[in-house]
């Protein structure tokens, strides 16, 4: 080619070479329009079990599929599956969609664990389980659950047991301001009323280990099988449960019980006051007018809370603030 002839070609005259697809590449995903829905019942090191919704006898086990990456999954969680859902020996499904959630039971370790632990989701009520004698009842325990109730969407339940070994009026009259409906049982007693309250609902319980948890899901589903202890020495038991389980009620209503394994604390490091004031009525609108980084504790730490002015609330503005002070780590 002579000097200066480059000038006669354009880039039409220029081949490009060809990458190793020339197919375009896609962003769009299977939309899986077969996907099986389901309930996970229980979790355990990378595979889910789960309750087909159309057939809640038939137990999937399944995988997280990889387009969903780290995305948690917990007990309680409906999902929807695809692969092998038949639920027989060997089989393994894929966990392709996790639906959004109506509620959510969270906790940390303590209150400085940054770390929050989803505990159930999609629970619509949550039984707070509390032996009134063997270990002694535990008001700053209640409080805390109750907490977590109001903030993550749950309806809290009083489960008190061993009627039998203590009477349960001072314990209810702790949490009657708040209109916490509660449920009293005994050793070998009718559970005629809790039954009631459970049919048809998911319900999660939680408690110290050593009230009687276990049991009382025992009695309620017989085929469940779990392992009782009795309360050690120290007063708390040995933990009995290790992980959270979704249970089948027996009986033509339905309904599930999850029970949780039992714990020594509850952490709310992950809960803030307005938070919790936001969950109550007729507070809520007040706290907008309280100073920056008030904790509505009232007087004296916080002088100018808002939340004094709302008037003919005195003895309920008293459990919430003993609710803030329990959050806090405070002696109410």
């Amino acid at each position: 080619m002579a000097r200066g002839d480059w000038r006669r070609f354009d880039e039409s005259d220029v081949r490009v070479r060809p990458g190793k697809s020339t197919r375009p590449r896609s962003k769009r995903r299977p939309t899986h329009a077969d996907a099986v829905p389901a309930m996970v019942t229980s979790v355990d090191r990378g595979r889910w079990r789960c309750a087909v919704e159309s057939d809640p006898g038939r137990a999937v086990t399944a995988m997280r599929a990889r387009e969903l990456g780290r995305t948690p999954i917990v007990v309680g969680d409906r999902v929807h599956l695809v692969g092998d859902v038949s639920g027989k020996p060997d089989t393994l499904a894929r966990i392709v969609r996790v639906e959004e959630r109506s509620s959510v039971l969270r906790r940390t370790a303590d209150d400085t664990d940054p770390y929050e632990r989803v505990v159930v989701a999609n629970a619509e009520q949550l039984l707070i389980v509390t032996a009134l004698a063997d270990p002694p009842p535990r008001t700053g325990f209640i409080d805390r659950c109750l907490v977590a109730c109001y903030t993550g969407g749950l309806d809290p339940v009083l489960c008190l047991t061993k009627a039998d070994l203590a009477h349960p009026d001072e314990l209810l009259a702790e949490y009657a301001d708040l209109a916490v409906p509660a449920v009293v049982t005994s050793h070998d007693g009718d559970l005629g009323e809790l039954v009631d309250r459970l049919s048809g609902r998911v319900s999660a319980l939680v408690g110290h280990s050593g009230v009687g948890k276990s049991t009382l899901v025992n009695r309620l589903v017989p085929e469940a099988g779990l392992a009782t202890a009795e309360v050690s020495a120290v007063g708390k038991g040995r933990h009995t449960s290790v992980s959270a389980i979704a249970l089948p009620l027996p009986g033509d209503d339905g309904g599930w019980v999850v029970d949780t394994p039992g714990v020594r604390s509850f952490g709310l490091a992950h809960v803030t006051a307005d938070d919790i004031v936001g969950a109550f009525d007729g507070f809520a609108e007040a706290a907008e007018e309280c100073p920056s980084g008030c904790g509505h504790l009232g007087p004296p730490a916080d002088p100018d809370c808002a939340l004094d002015d709302v008037e003919g609330t005195g003895a309920r503005l008293a459990s919430l603030r003993r609710l803030l002070a329990s959050r806090a780590g405070l002696d109410p």
